[in-house]
């Protein structure tokens, strides 16, 4: 479920990122989400983020698509990855109006891109068509993942 804003904006952070990948694209209905929920469609780069992705692909591939979506970057200091020692995760904390939220990817949609993953390695290592394959997967998440029903607040 793709309408034009998110599709524009997954086809920027997929020239910027390089790529056709699953956590830029989640990284880009995360950030459309949270302007939703902030009200802040019409804002640009007002928005802190604090990400608990650390800085190791896949998962820190979701700043690029948070930096799409949102226009707030690392260059302007808007978005910070906080140092854990918890697993890297698709989750934030987004600050915007003296309001801060906490969005999370829900934990089934996360088994789901573990589990893919998991048979695309088998099938294929880390070969050409293993690329082809997280491109498909990713390109099948966008159309098939509403940004209103894959994340939740977290605590």
């Amino acid at each position: 479920m793709v309408d034009e804003r998110e599709r524009q904006l997954v086809e920027l952070v997929n020239r910027f990122h390089g790529h056709i990948g699953i956590y830029s694209m989640l990284g880009v209905k995360m950030g459309l989400y949270v302007k939703d929920l902030f009200n802040a469609d019409g804002l640009t780069g007002h928005i802190g983020i604090v990400a608990y992705t650390g800085i190791v692909p896949p998962v820190s591939c979701l700043l690029d698509g948070l930096q799409a979506s949102t226009g707030s970057t690392l260059g302007h200091g808007l978005i910070k990855v906080a140092e854990s020692s918890a697993p890297p995760r698709a989750e934030a904390t987004f600050t915007c109006g003296g309001r801060s939220i906490s969005v999370a990817l829900k934990p089934e949609y996360e088994s789901q891109i573990q589990a893919d993953i998991r048979r695309g390695v088998e099938l294929y290592a880390h070969g050409p068509d293993y690329w082809k394959y997280v491109e498909d997967l990713a390109i099948r998440y966008a159309r098939e993942w509403d940004r209103d029903g894959i994340f939740r607040l977290a605590k």
